[in-house]
C-alpha cells in the first residue's frame, strides 16, 4: 500500500542516528551551561553575603543566565523534533551569546576579573553547541532554504 503523504527530504535526517547524537550532545551541553550558570549565581550570592562588592550588572546577569539556559534547552528540544525556527534560534544564540557575554565582560570596570572568568567558563558549553549546530549532521537535517 502506498502513502500519499509527502515527506520532505530533510525529515529522514531528523531520525538519523548522527542527528540524534548531535542533538543529544547539544542538549547535554546546554544542561552543563545551565548548571554552570547556577553555580555562578551561587558564587554571586556567596560573595555578596560575605560583604564583598557585587554590582547590579552582576546580579542581573547571574539571575538571567540560568533562566536563558532553560529557554535555550526548550528550543533545542523543539529543534530536535524538527522545528526549523527553533534550530535557527539555537544556532544564532549559540554564536551571539558567547561574543556578547565575553565582550561585555572585557569592558573595564563592568565586573571583577573573577566574575569575567566564571562567565567565560559558563560560555564554553555554548561555544560547543555552536560547533555542533553547524556540524554536518545537523546541516543535513536542516538544509538551507532558498
Amino acid at each position: 500500500m502506498e502513502s500519499n503523504i509527502h515527506t520532505p527530504p530533510s525529515a529522514a535526517h531528523h531520525d538519523h542516528p548522527r542527528t540524534r547524537r548531535a542533538f543529544d550532545t547539544a542538549k547535554t551541553s546546554i544542561k552543563v551551561y545551565g548548571a554552570l550558570s547556577a553555580v555562578a549565581l551561587l558564587a554571586v550570592i556567596v560573595v555578596s553575603s560575605s560583604g564583598h562588592m557585587v554590582n547590579t550588572f552582576m546580579w542581573v546577569r547571574a539571575v538571567l543566565l540560568p533562566v536563558v539556559a532553560v529557554l535555550i534547552y526548550r528550543m533545542a528540544v523543539s529543534a530536535s523534533r524538527g522545528s526549523r525556527r527553533a534550530f535557527e534560534r539555537v544556532s544564532a544564540l549559540a554564536v551571539i551569546m558567547p561574543i556578547a557575554i565575553i565582550g561585555v565582560d572585557l569592558i573595564p570596570g563592568v565586573c571583577p576579573l573573577w566574575y569575567a572568568v566564571v562567565q567565560v567558563v559558563c560560555m564554553l558549553p555554548i561555544i560547543q553547541v555552536a560547533y555542533i549546530i553547524r556540524g554536518s549532521a545537523l546541516r543535513a537535517a536542516f538544509p538551507k532554504s532558498r
